[in-house]
């Protein structure tokens, strides 16, 4: 037979788990959580889009810069063979001396909306062969590496990335 002492050592064993139990519960119960409920906010009006001022527009290259003094500045000898639609809906359309192109666009402008950065996203052209000399491979790929425009004495500037050089349109 055990000793007493050693049966309640057991007892308050088995029951130790009940009590402690019992103790974190505090002897309170705690009220539920609130179930979260929608609550109705008024919209804030949306800002209207800004478009830039080059949205509908369309221009004729006149010339195109280098920032290389050897290449110093080309001007376009027939500007209405180089042309570039910027429509509304972001889509841009291209003469390219002989070819034909079309392609995305988008603008974002600074402060001074008369100036902020431009992309073309990639543009299908036909592949023609121009009659030579003719600038439509230089334009082509310029036309890659626009990053930034101004607007300035009724012209578009268009820089080239790396500070590459400037494309020059007129607007039509």
């Amino acid at each position: 037979m055990a000793p007493k002492a050693y049966r309640s050592v057991h007892v308050l064993v088995a029951l130790l788990p009940l009590i402690l139990s019992g103790c974190s519960a505090g002897g309170t119960t705690s009220a539920p959580s609130p179930t979260p409920t929608a609550t109705s906010v008024s919209p804030t009006p949306a800002a209207p889009a800004v478009q830039p001022p080059l949205a509908g527009t369309s221009w004729q290259l006149v010339s195109i810069a280098s920032m290389d003094d050897a290449q110093g500045t080309t001007e376009v000898p027939d500007p209405s063979t180089f042309t570039v639609s910027l429509q509304a809906d972001g889509t841009a359309t291209f003469q390219i001396d002989c070819n034909r192109g079309n392609g995305s666009w988008s603008a974002t402008p600074s402060d001074d909306p008369a100036s902020g950065a431009i992309e073309f996203g990639p543009i299908a052209v036909t592949r023609m062969m121009c009659p030579q000399p003719s600038l439509d491979q230089r334009v082509s790929t310029a036309l890659g590496d626009v990053r930034g425009y101004l607007i300035k004495d009724r012209q578009l500037h268009m820089s080239l990335m790396a500070d590459a050089g400037i494309l020059t349109w007129n607007q039509t």
